[in-house]
């Protein structure tokens, strides 16, 4: 059966607290009760000792023990809840008094009930010598029940300490409740609201935002993380929506050449001649590239991408790059200069590292605007390999540059300039450079160009 978390956490505080206080109250209760017994213990013999102290003085104002000293004897007796016997040397009685005091007393105690009832200890007796001057002239005999410690105002502070024990846990269960009520809702509230956020989510509405105030800080996070999936599946949305506007653009005007020229061919508008098949071909061709970057770019995406690495002099690989690239730039006017640090070493596959170099300087060129420029650097730093390619071309949008590195993605401006790209060039270097272990960023500034950074680790224990 499921529960609540509200349940959950009201459950635990009550049973954590009714537990505590159980605990507290068994351990502070025999605590408690032990000393303050051995107090009245205590107590108790220092009442006898001092008894017999009090009867050899009054013995020794009133030797004769008059009617007088008997009664205070007597009424002494009964205050102290005590039996008193005075022998002289010849064990003749001097003085006794009774024990009718001491049954009355216990009468009365079961009369009044369990509230200040006593348990009915044995009776005892202790005797003391009865002194005059300093010499031993009889003795003196108090007698008492066992638990005549126990007094009335004893018995009533036990009863109210156990009262208050009670009476805390009670007022202790209610404020753990109220408590936990509190904090419960302080967390399952704000759970709520996300998992309805997460709901609706999942309905396809992807606008929905979780706003919650709580002071919680992993809540927080993972209300913050909500919004973020909502943002990136938005994201996700908008590109699958452009990469399926994107295909459809691509593959749409090879079809519609296909198609118009086979019509013109069934009309006998236009007779097959060479040339004719030559469109046919091109655009057929053009066609299986779409096709063959979509494969690529599944295989490039696969993190298990299979890497040939070798020592590789990247200095002279990327020189080498370049002298490759230098007729295109001149060709067109433009400038590619480059500043390698000579003879770094690394431990990298070849083959990619040529088509990661190769994707980025078509690019560059591809964007480039008239009188424009290139420059590639590259340098050992710490143990990372970092190369930078930089242009001063027309730049990507601020808009466009989060998505730069998604397949088939090609900002406006790059639409517009026609190139005739299928926009998985920088998809396919990202993968590659990653499969090395390294990460590409890209920083541009619309009208004014665009730097492509790469930080590979070189590997050198591989070497």
């Amino acid at each position: 059966m499921k529960i609540s978390l509200k349940r959950k956490i009201t459950l635990a505080f009550i049973i954590t607290i009714l537990g505590a206080i159980v605990l507290t109250s068994i351990v502070s209760n025999f605590s408690i009760n032990r000393n303050f017994n051995n107090y009245l213990v205590e107590e108790h013999k220092e009442k006898i000792t001092g008894t017999a102290e009090f009867i050899n003085s009054l013995y020794n104002k009133d030797r004769d023990l008059k009617i007088t000293t008997q009664e205070e004897l007597q009424r002494y007796a009964v205050l102290q809840d005590l039996y008193i016997q005075l022998k002289d040397n010849n064990n003749s009685v001097l003085y006794t008094s009774g024990t009718s005091h001491l049954q009355h007393n216990r009468m009365m105690d079961r009369m009044m009930g369990s509230k200040m009832h006593r348990n009915s200890g044995e009776y005892q007796e202790e005797e003391y010598p009865l002194t005059s001057e300093g010499k031993n002239i009889g003795s003196i005999t108090i007698g008492f029940f066992g638990d005549s410690y126990l007094s009335s105002s004893a018995l009533s502070f036990i009863s109210t300490l156990n009262r208050s024990f009670i009476i805390s846990a009670v007022i202790a269960i209610a404020f753990g409740f109220f408590v936990s009520l509190l904090i419960s809702n302080q967390l399952s509230n704000p759970l709520i609201k996300i998992t309805k956020t997460a709901n609706i989510m999942r309905t396809g509405n992807l606008n929905v935002k979780s706003e919650i105030n709580t002071s919680t800080k992993e809540i927080q996070e993972l209300s913050n993380s909500i919004n973020f999936l909502a943002e990136t599946l938005r994201n996700q949305e908008m590109l699958r929506k452009r990469l399926t506007s994107d295909m459809a653009h691509e593959l749409r005007t090879p079809l519609t050449t296909l198609k118009t020229h086979a019509e013109a061919f069934m009309d006998g508008v236009w007779k097959p001649t060479p040339e004719r098949l030559r469109v046919f071909y091109e655009e057929i061709e053009r066609s299986r590239k779409m096709v063959d970057s979509l494969r690529d770019l599944s295989k490039f995406e696969q993190s298990s991408l299979a890497l040939n690495k070798s020592t590789l002099n990247v200095s002279k690989e990327l020189k080498g790059i370049i002298e490759i690239f230098n007729p295109l730039f001149n060709k067109k006017g433009y400038k590619l200069d480059y500043d390698i640090q000579s003879d770094i070493q690394a431990f990298w596959d070849k083959d990619k590292f040529k088509q990661i170099m190769n994707n980025l300087l078509a690019n560059s060129l591809n964007y480039l605007k008239p009188e424009g420029k290139v420059e590639v650097t590259m340098k050992k730093e710490n143990k990372n390999i970092i190369i930078q390619i930089m242009d001063n071309g027309i730049g990507i949008p601020e808009k466009d540059l989060p998505y730069i590195f998604e397949r088939f993605y090609r900002s406006d401006l790059s639409r517009n300039k026609n190139t005739g790209g299928s926009g998985i060039g920088l998809t396919i270097s990202k993968a590659l450079v990653e499969a090395h272990g390294g990460s590409i960023k890209a920083e541009s500034t619309e009208g004014r160009g665009t730097v492509f950074t790469l930080i590979i680790p070189h590997n050198e224990k591989s070497l």
